[in-house]
C-alpha cells in the first residue's frame, strides 16, 4: 500500500489499452488490488495506490454480497447535487475528514472482460466511492476537497 505523501499518488494514471486487458501483467494487477482491499478493509482501491500507473480501480459495497466491481479507464460524465459526506483512505490510515461530494454520478468505464460498464445516477455510498477513487486515479486525495483544518482528524484507538 502506498501512503500519502508519496509522489505516484499525485500522478495521472495512464489509459489501459483495451487489447492489454488479456495481458497477465493486468490480471495479477486487479488480484492485487483486490487482495489489498480486502486486507485493509476498503470499499475501494486505485491502482496507485499499490503503485501502479494503470487507470484501473475497484469498488465493492460492504453491504453488498457480490463480486468486486473492476473498473478500467473509470470517467465521470456526470455529477449533480452536494452532500457533505465523512471520508477516510487507505493511503492516509488514522484519519477522517469531512467534505463535499455529488448526490450523483454518471460514469463510465469498461469491465476487465472488455465490457462496457455505466453507472446512471449512482448515489450514496456507491457513488462517494466513484469520485474517490476516480479523484485517485487523476492525482486528488480526499483531503484536497477539505475546506477546514477542523474538518480533517485523527481517528482514535478504535478507529472512532
Amino acid at each position: 500500500m502506498r501512503y500519502l505523501p508519496d509522489p505516484i499518488l499525485r500522478s495521472k494514471t495512464v489509459t489501459v489499452p483495451i487489447r492489454s486487458l488479456t495481458n497477465a501483467l493486468i490480471q495479477r494487477l486487479v488480484n492485487e488490488m483486490i487482495e489489498s482491499m480486502h486486507y485493509y478493509q476498503g470499499v475501494g482501491i486505485a491502482a496507485n495506490q499499490v503503485g501502479s500507473r494503470h487507470r484501473i480501480c475497484i469498488i465493492q459495497r460492504p453491504e453488498e454480497d457480490v463480486a468486486p466491481i473492476v473498473l478500467i479507464n473509470p470517467r465521470i460524465v456526470r455529477r449533480s447535487g452536494f452532500r457533505q459526506v465523512t471520508e477516510g483512505c487507505l493511503s492516509l490510515p488514522g484519519f477522517q475528514g469531512k467534505l463535499w461530494r455529488s448526490e450523483k454520478i454518471w460514469a463510465t468505464a469498461i469491465g476487465l472482460n472488455g465490457e462496457k460498464i455505466s453507472f446512471k445516477a449512482a448515489e450514496g455510498l456507491l457513488a462517494q466511492a466513484l469520485e474517490h477513487e476516480t479523484d485517485h486515479l487523476n492525482g486528488v486525495a480526499y483531503i484536497d476537497h477539505i475546506e477546514a483544518p477542523g474538518d480533517l482528524y485523527a481517528l482514535d484507538a478504535e478507529g472512532e
